[in-house]
């Protein structure tokens, strides 16, 4: 096998008997690479760990609460923030927040239930199966 390219090449000849080529073995450069994949994802998943450990919660910080937000621009938005026992109304624009109202938590009008306002899609969805059968 090694005679072909030496017959070819006769100036190559010297340089091709001191190259040795050893023939990798399949199943080691496998475990190599598997291994270092294992590693790869060991990594990945401690450095996701690690964010989450180190971010802050996002929801809810102690007493601090978002009940709700409506944008009213398209930089501008009007947020509801429980603190406590008082509610906040934050106008947040563009590098700036600002307090529009407080009140206490207890004089925040209920939120209206579906059932009060429009139908929510389960019931109507019901109520079309119902017509549908009679």
């Amino acid at each position: 096998m090694r005679l072909a390219p030496a017959l070819l090449f006769p100036l190559a000849a010297p340089v091709l008997a001191q190259v040795e080529s050893p023939v990798p073995d399949a199943g080691t450069s496998l475990v190599q690479m598997l291994f270092g994949l294992v590693v790869v994802i060991a990594i990945l998943l401690a450095t996701l760990w690690a964010l989450k450990r180190l971010s802050g919660p996002r929801g809810a910080v102690g007493q601090l609460r978002v009940l709700g937000a409506t944008s009213v621009g398209p930089r501008e938005r009007v947020v509801l923030v429980e603190l406590g026992k008082k509610v906040l109304v934050l106008g947040v624009g563009q590098g700036n927040v600002r307090t529009l109202h407080v009140m206490e938590a207890d004089e925040l009008p209920a939120a209206p239930s579906a059932s009060e306002g429009r139908p929510d899609f389960s019931a109507w969805l019901r109520q079309s199966v119902e017509r549908r059968r009679s």
